[in-house]
């Protein structure tokens, strides 16, 4: 099939032939979090066809979205990267993220969840000014391996850092399931009530600062009208 192209020439109309095909911001979506074998993505995104998913990617990597790579032994595997133009869209995931929360109401029958997009989620909502001096490590899990990610505030934001490279304990450890972590990060529930329900070592007081480390706001789709 002929690549789909607009009549116009204007950049948006540009980047929309390039990646505004059905899948394709979520195939790069997925490898933000990092590199990925056809089989992962193939898992993680539920419901795309494996003919499908092998189309997107083989015009993403013509046009230098996506790389691939081969896995040196034992894994003796290729994996699909983002390239420099691929990295250069996080910005923009970025903001059409924040901009589709204000249409994110309660999960639809059928909607699927991945544990491994919560730490691209809070990179994405990490406030960018003063946050509290806090630090916490988070652990969740949903149908897999666990998932660590430690979160430090500070007068220049909320930064994501590696939980090993660590060289003072965080003032609070986490364990709980990542839509309840999701919630507590915008406020929709309560630290007390979060006590209650999650597993938490250390300073426990820490958690009434959580939400403050995020910024979630944003304006529903009647105020933009």
């Amino acid at each position: 099939m002929a690549d789909f192209r607009y009549a116009q020439f204007c950049p948006l109309a540009r980047a929309a032939e390039l990646i505004g095909e059905r899948w394709t911001l979520l195939v790069i979506r997925e490898l933000l979090t990092g590199p990925q074998r056809f089989s992962d993505l193939k898992r993680r995104l539920e419901g795309i066809s494996s003919s499908v998913l092998a189309g997107r990617l083989e015009r993403l990597e013509r046009i230098g979205v996506v790389v691939r790579r081969e896995l040196p032994p034992p894994a003796a595997s290729s994996v699909y990267a983002l390239g420099e133009s691929g990295r250069a869209l996080f910005p923009v995931v970025r903001e059409l993220v924040r901009w589709g929360l204000r249409f994110l109401e309660a999960p639809r029958p059928g909607d699927h969840f991945q544990a491994e997009w919560l730490p691209l989620a809070l990179e994405i909502f990490a406030r960018r000014g003063p946050s509290p001096e806090r630090s916490f490590e988070v652990e969740t899990r949903h149908e897999g391996e666990p998932i660590r990610v430690r979160l430090e505030g500070g007068a220049e934001g909320t930064e994501l850092v590696d939980p090993d490279g660590a060289t003072a304990p965080p003032d609070l450890r986490i364990k709980a399931p990542p839509l309840a972590l999701l919630a507590l990060a915008r406020g929709d529930l309560d630290p007390e009530t979060a006590l209650e329900r999650m597993e938490c070592e250390g300073d426990r007081a820490a958690l009434a600062d959580f939400p403050q480390l995020f910024d979630l706001s944003v304006e529903s789709p009647e105020s933009t009208r």
